[in-house]
């Protein structure tokens, strides 16, 4: 089980975008593997919730968060061998013990935890509640945006974790996350 969330080795810059849902966050790391010419690793649990919806009718419940951990995982770990440069990553472990805690009652998984601390990522863009909330099958507590964005601003702060906020329309959000990653690769070389 461990071995499933463990972070593997790779030689590549490592980005998360990070935040609530509805913020932007897959519309960039697309953009940014574009600009790139990289990859991106898309939130495994989109599929995963997706599929529950589809077959149970059902939500995503605490005993879904650690087979999702170890589907983002494998999905990171093998994307990550596909590039030497810039991996964009949709989200992380991170992500989802914030989840876990903010409704689950505080509650997060010990495994899902100690990964969620140990993976290590090169920078974080979090993405801010300024954009339109988009309504889908999986997306719920759309007034629940600011007290979410505090939740995922103070896993970075409380974990010591390096971000960058993006605020602003597509564009803008680009050029800062374009602006930020250039100065990683220029320092990686």
């Amino acid at each position: 089980m461990e071995e499933k969330l463990k972070q593997q080795p790779a030689n590549c810059i490592k980005v998360v975008l990070f935040g609530p849902e509805s913020t932007g966050k897959t519309t960039l790391s697309r953009q940014l593997a574009r600009y790139y010419n990289s990859v991106w690793v898309p939130e495994y649990a989109r599929e995963y919730l997706q599929n529950k919806w589809n077959n149970e009718r059902k939500t995503c419940e605490p005993k879904d968060l650690l087979p999702i951990a170890e589907g983002q995982m494998k999905l990171e770990n093998e994307l990550a061998q596909k590039t030497n440069t810039v991996l964009i990553c949709d989200t992380d472990l991170l992500e989802t013990k914030v989840y876990s805690e903010t409704y689950y009652l505080g509650t997060c998984d010990p495994i899902l935890e100690k990964y969620a601390l140990k993976n290590t990522y090169d920078l974080y863009f979090l993405t801010y509640i300024d954009t339109p909330w988009e309504a889908d099958d999986l997306r719920d507590k759309p007034e629940h945006r600011k007290e979410m964005f505090r939740a995922f601003e103070s896993a970075l702060k409380d974990n010591n974790r390096p971000y960058v906020l993006l605020k602003g329309d597509k564009q803008t959000r680009l050029q800062k996350a374009v602006k930020h990653i250039d100065e990683l690769l220029k320092n990686k070389n």
